[in-house]
């Protein structure tokens, strides 16, 4: 196993288009922020993302499309989100309103309800959520662009 493929997985959405969306904006650089619940990760068992943690981004069809550092994690609760870090989840929000309403839709549905092991879960503004940044370190074999092209700082 190379050492590329030894690091964990870092997932954006379930496959399929929205994935496919995010994925794209890491790669073109417009995506150097993401926002998770914090009952997500708990449910998995995953262990936190830290900063200087590097993870493989994978695309729908389960390829490592590229490297990704973490610069940066907040454990806070939802109603503290800046506006900045929404803007730098590269999904086109301009306002916080906007922000949250798409993200609360995704947490919702019903593969995010199941992912939580709760169908009752509730989104507050006291919902704790992970916001994490990173930067792209290396694509990998990405359509995108040649291998080995270093991300923004």
């Amino acid at each position: 196993m190379s050492e590329q493929q030894s690091l964990p997985e870092f997932l954006l959405a379930f496959p399929g288009p929205l994935r496919d969306q995010l994925v794209s904006a890491v790669l073109s650089g417009a995506k150097t922020s993401t926002t998770g619940l914090l009952a997500d990760y708990e449910h998995a068992g995953d262990p936190l993302p830290y900063v200087g943690e590097r993870s493989r981004l994978i695309d729908s069809a389960g390829e490592t499309v590229a490297v990704i550092e973490v610069t940066d994690v907040r454990v806070l609760p939802l109603a503290e989100v800046d506006l900045q870090h929404a803007i730098d989840e590269g999904e086109g929000d301009e306002t916080l309103a906007g922000w949250r309403a798409n993200h609360e839709t995704f947490w919702r549905s019903p593969e995010m309800l199941e992912a939580v092991g709760d169908p009752s879960f509730e989104v507050t503004d006291e919902t704790p959520v992970i916001a994490t940044r990173f930067r792209l370190v290396e694509r990998v074999g990405s359509p995108g662009g040649p291998q080995g092209t270093p991300g923004r700082p």
